[in-house]
């Protein structure tokens, strides 16, 4: 029996305390953490698609986080050009995007055999923090000292991102936010990360917003 087409992981990811921006003039966090992994999906989709025709389905793991639900699209204001900077606002909206491309995706993309899901890891300690400012910092320690996450390890963080990668369950089903190695529950946009760390908001499963983030991301690739 032939072996299904490997999953593409899109996990990579940045995090910065100050206002940086590439030269196309997009906030760095947004361009690394979902303008990237978007620009290499689409460009794999006719590879993933073929392999996807030979052993029966390709699946994209898009890499997300609890961050996200800090914030949802600002589409009025991508870049922060006219709101002050906040990077944990610019992360959580990079972490949105990750979500809402997986569901996009696989609206687009599972009439040719390839689905995508969504995958949060949880807190792990990595490079990542390395730029957080003082504040940052001092504010995980506080979550994690109040129980609303604990750090995993490495291979613990990887779990879920595997989940979605093998699971029979979503070998032909995308569009999922998984969390501890299972599906989220969802909740409200106004819910508290606090009360709630392993849900997923509302606005990064919306169709619609996937769909309008879509075409966004999109045109800001072909300018």
């Amino acid at each position: 029996m032939e072996r299904p087409a490997p999953p593409a992981d899109q996990q990579c990811g940045c995090g910065h305390r100050w206002p940086r921006t590439n030269r196309e003039g997009w906030e760095l966090q947004f361009a690394t953490n979902h303008l990237g992994h978007f620009a290499l999906a689409t460009r794999l989709h006719d590879a993933l698609a073929l392999g996807a025709s030979d052993r029966d389905g390709a699946r994209i793991v898009s890499v997300s986080s609890t961050a996200h639900m800090r914030s949802g699209i600002d589409f009025d204001d991508l870049h922060f050009e006219r709101r002050g900077y906040d990077p944990q606002i610019a992360y959580a909206q990079s972490k949105t995007a990750n979500s809402l491309f997986a569901v996009e995706a696989t609206r687009r993309w599972a009439s040719d055999g390839i689905v995508a899901n969504t995958a949060n890891p949880g807190g792990v300690a990595t490079g990542l923090q390395r730029n957080f400012t003082r504040e940052q910092k001092e504010s995980l320690d506080a979550a994690e000292a109040s129980g609303v996450f604990t750090y995993k390890t490495v291979e613990q963080g990887a779990a879920t991102s595997i989940v979605a990668a093998v699971a029979p369950e979503f070998a032909h089903s995308g569009g999922h936010y998984l969390d501890d190695a299972q599906e989220a529950y969802t909740v409200p946009n106004d819910a508290d990360l606090a009360q709630h760390p392993h849900g997923v908001k509302e606005w990064a499963l919306d169709p619609t917003t996937a769909k309008r983030l879509w075409t966004v991301s999109t045109d800001l690739l072909c300018t």
